[in-house]
């Protein structure tokens, strides 16, 4: 234990040295004869230190009683005790403090998958909590997240300043609403924000193009529950995490039904897709294989877990197709570009493709209403690609939209198999 005689005979040096006084607590003795009371402690992952005076001035005991109350606010409240001092301890009731509302705030967002709640924490982590998580709500100005904001934008991630910025927008209004705060100060941020370049998802939608894909995918050399899952994909406008961890518990061939629980879909509504003839049909065929397991496509590493998103990715490259030319995504822009130069009711689509209504009643009525419809438009849909699959050469029909430029690699990625990630 560190004594006041210990620090008394304590002599200056070439160069400054510790002297340990316990709990991260230490005396640094310079060159000049200073002794000088530090605590050492973590913060959100970093090191820190604390200034806690200059002996004699502060005493042993004094200093020790100092580091205890630093410590007790770190680990019991969460306050950095740097910050509260710069703020003139006003981050004592850590309440208020914005980390502190953020994840009050993210903790209720229960509809959120778990990888868009994942997502969005990492964001606040890394993002905002290091330069405004120890503020009080009330006295976060403007300036102070639009300089967090131009960290982001600075190392090139527009989007994800623009979507930084939606969440510190949405906590405030949070802090609003919950009597902790009485204006967003960041309401109209967005102005000061870089544009953002809009890019829509890759996808061919020229009917040349189309039968080109179909006919590649049935071709495809692969595994068989890659090929598979690739053949279903433009007939049931699935996201890809949707599609690839299909279980047979949900499927019903004999009713045509695909009923999807809430908990694996993005929005968390559960989804219904009616099935093709030439959907039941790939799924008969498949249920040769996996039948027997949970998932329809299992992985290649294991039938204990589905199918990877890189391996029906790496099938594409392998096929001819980069990032900029289809992606996995692309086959629901695909189905809804058509769909809605064919003259299908929008609505009908926009439910199809599992996409949130305006409110919970229109989403209510899309859910009642549009079934027979949806039931017919998947049937038409899958009648559509058999036909494109066997034009090789025809021009568009009025209903499809004109052939564009195809940006297909001149030859395939040289893959020689499916490539699974864990």
């Amino acid at each position: 234990m560190l004594t006041t005689d210990k620090l008394e005979r304590a002599k200056p040096a070439a160069k400054a040295y510790k002297i340990s006084a316990g709990g991260g607590l230490f005396v640094l003795v310079t060159p000049s004869g200073s002794k000088l009371w530090r605590w050492k402690y973590r913060f959100q992952g970093r090191e820190n230190l604390l200034a806690l005076g200059r002996y004699p001035d502060v005493g042993v005991k004094a200093a020790g009683l100092a580091r205890d109350d630093a410590r007790l606010k770190l680990t019991r409240l969460g306050v950095d005790p740097n910050a509260e001092r710069r703020l003139g301890g006003r981050l004592t009731d850590t309440g208020d403090s914005f980390e502190a509302i953020a994840r009050e705030w993210h903790g209720k967002r229960t509809s959120w998958t778990p990888g868009h709640a994942a997502t969005t924490m990492g964001r606040l982590e890394r993002g905002v909590f290091p330069f405004i998580g120890t503020r009080s709500v009330a006295q976060i100005t403007a300036p102070e997240v639009l300089a967090l904001l131009r960290r982001i934008e600075g190392r090139g991630h527009i989007e994800t300043a623009y979507r930084t910025f939606w969440i510190v927008r949405e906590v405030l209004t949070y802090a609003i609403a919950t009597g902790r705060a009485t204006t967003n100060v960041v309401a109209g941020l967005s102005s000061a924000l870089s544009d953002r370049v809009v890019r829509n998802l890759p996808a061919v939608t020229a009917p040349a193009e189309v039968g080109a894909l179909l006919r590649a995918i049935d071709d495809y050399p692969g595994t068989f529950i890659v090929r598979q899952a690739f053949k279903l994909a433009p007939l049931v406008f699935l996201r890809p995490g949707e599609l690839r961890a299909a279980e047979w518990a949900e499927i019903d061939l004999d009713a045509a039904e695909w009923r999807i629980p809430s908990a694996r879909m993005k929005r968390r509504v559960p989804h219904l897709v009616p099935l093709s003839k030439q959907a039941i049909a790939i799924l008969r065929e498949t249920r040769a294989l996996t039948g027997n397991g949970v998932y329809v496509f299992p992985s290649a590493r294991g039938a204990v877990r589905p199918m990877s998103n890189a391996a029906i990715t790496a099938a594409l490259r392998r096929m001819g197709y980069d990032r900029d030319t289809m992606t996995w995504h692309g086959f629901r822009s695909l189905a809804s570009t058509l769909l809605n130069e064919q003259g299908w009711n929008r609505d009908a689509i926009e439910r199809q493709l599992a996409h949130g209504a305006a409110d919970d009643v229109r989403a209510a009525y899309n859910r009642a209403e549009y079934l027979p419809e949806r039931r017919k438009m998947m049937q038409s849909w899958a009648d559509t690609l058999d036909q494109l699959r066997t034009r090789t050469g025809a021009r568009s029909q009025p209903s499809i939209s004109t052939p564009q430029p195809s940006r297909r690699l001149s030859k395939p990625a040289p893959t020689t198999h499916d490539r699974e990630r864990p």
